[in-house]
């Protein structure tokens, strides 16, 4: 019988990296550094960042909650332009917020650590200019797809979160789309519904995905319960939730998938209320939805448990009523 060599350790062997000072693991290829830090470490409890929109004048301030909890959320800081239409991810460090109305449509891409307040600094650009486009992402990088400019179009973009620099070509979407919504896994990106035509169309219930690690055109995964445009992705690791929207009537529905496996979306319940073009933000456990327009702005916030299905409750207001803004968290399911 032959025995493995002494030198080479079996997967999921632990060391202590006398030179880096950091635990390690073995993966059965390679050593991975163990995260020895957490949103809780960093920010007591997972951050959520709200940014930009329309109030109804354009705005470039940041409002914040702490996910874990209830309550009104805090100011954070300004962006570095005041856009309406934009997109945001995050990874466990760091937001990054890309494109939007200006009112020249922007490619800006400008970013701040979720673990202090303050304004947010340039990070890059994209590849175009862009507005109501969607971005999710993983721990390392952050996916757009779509957006209106001056039609809607099918680009997916990537950057690296951790660096600054310009955003990359990732592949196509399967069809030119704008208004989506999105949410991640760490392995898997995920883009539901949209419009294809002007303002008040919902030609889409498709959801599309594509594999975050590598570059590629979306993949068909199923189809949402409803056609709609202007609603909010959340997701943990295992489950996407995505609310609210126009079809063209605004509306309350949440509907949900399981990001591992393909199919179709299923019931999860209402929001408070019914109300269109605003963000979500989530936690491993915990989603929230905030601002909107039902028919005028609102300050509403609204949250789910991710792991359940109902109706959403109310987790505290705004710090200011608006629509078209955007939003990332340090505790997401791209995050594991």
């Amino acid at each position: 019988m032959e025995y493995p060599s002494l030198s080479t350790p079996t997967a999921g062997s632990i060391r202590f990296n006398t030179d880096s000072h950091k635990m390690e693991i073995y993966n059965g290829d390679k050593w991975w550094e163990i995260d020895s830090t957490s949103p809780e470490a960093q920010t007591d409890g997972s951050r959520g960042l709200f940014m930009g929109g329309i109030t109804p004048t354009k705005v470039n301030s940041i409002g914040y909650i702490n996910i874990a909890t209830t309550g009104n959320a805090s100011d954070f800081g300004d962006l570095t332009e005041t856009p309406r239409g934009c997109a945001s991810c995050g990874s466990r460090e760091r937001a990054v917020r890309g494109g939007g109305n200006t009112p020249t449509l922007s490619d800006t891409l400008d970013y701040h650590e979720f673990a202090s307040t303050g304004d947010f600094v340039d990070f890059g650009n994209l590849t175009s200019t862009t507005s109501a486009s969607t971005a999710t992402g993983s721990a390392t990088r952050g996916i757009f797809f779509g957006g209106y400019n001056p039609s809607a179009f099918n680009t997916i973009q990537y950057i690296t979160i951790a660096s600054t620099g310009n955003a990359g070509d990732f592949g196509d979407l399967e069809a030119v789309l704008w208004d989506a919504a999105s949410c991640a896994s760490p392995t898997r990106a995920i883009v539901a519904g949209g419009a294809s035509g002007a303002a008040g169309s919902t030609d889409h219930n498709i959801i599309s995905y594509v594999t975050i690690a590598t570059t590629g055109n979306a993949s068909d995964f199923g189809d949402a319960t409803i056609t709609r445009q202007g609603f909010g992705g959340c997701s943990n690791a295992v489950r996407g939730v995505f609310a609210g929207g126009y079809n063209p009537s605004l509306i309350d529905t949440i509907d949900y998938i399981t990001i591992a496996t393909l199919g179709n979306a299923i019931d999860f319940g209402n929001t408070t209320n019914d109300r269109s073009v605003y963000p979500g933000c989530s936690s491993s456990t915990r989603a929230v939805w905030a601002g909107g327009y039902a028919p005028t702005n609102s300050n509403i916030m609204d949250y789910v448990q991710i792991p359940t299905t109902g109706n959403a409750s109310d987790f505290g207001d705004l710090d200011t009523s608006k629509h078209r803004h955007s939003a990332a968290s340090n505790g997401h399911g791209g995050l594991g």
